[in-house]
């Protein structure tokens, strides 16, 4: 009875150690990207500079930047949710900043392997009539391909702008 025990468990060893000395089948190399990095910043680009110029021109209707569900963050106030609510705040901005321009600048992109998603990291500029800054920031967004044109679905920003203490 021993002997059929240990024969037992010597031949459960040999076949764990023949299982485990088994060669690993080769995985299939993963999806190589085939999106054009540079052809999406550029497109990107070409967003973030047709939104700048219909702000400079105090104009939010007919913006193509956000997608209806899009949702906005800023510095110490409340999320935006709908293109409608973002909106009436650049509406509310551009009457705030009367005789300014601001300048976006889509300084790299992170596109998904399939392109239908890119985040861009940007960097803003506003300045006066005599070109002078009179702040900038930061901003980060996630674009989502819909209908095959990006659409901006997040967005967050931060400024070095002070911020205007209530009286």
């Amino acid at each position: 009875m021993k002997n059929k025990m240990l024969a037992g468990i010597a031949l459960g060893v040999i076949a764990i150690l023949f299982i485990a000395c088994q060669s690993k089948k080769e995985e299939a190399p993963a999806a190589v990207s085939t999106v054009d990095k540079e052809q999406i910043k550029a497109e990107i680009q070409t967003m973030e500079t047709a939104f700048a110029d219909a702000l400079n021109a105090g104009k939010t209707e007919g913006i193509k930047y956000y997608a209806d569900d899009a949702t906005s963050f800023e510095q110490n106030k409340p999320p935006l949710v709908g293109k409608a609510a973002i909106d009436a705040k650049l509406a509310a901005d551009i009457k705030d900043s009367a005789g300014t321009k601001v300048t976006f600048t889509a300084n790299e992109v992170f596109p998904s392997n399939d392109g239908n998603q890119v985040v861009e990291i940007g960097s803003y500029s506003v300045t006066d009539s005599t070109d002078t800054v009179k702040y900038s920031g930061n901003y980060m967004a996630l674009f989502e391909k819909r209908d095959g044109k990006y659409v901006c679905i997040r967005d967050m920003g931060a400024s070095d702008k002070p911020i205007e203490k209530k009286k």
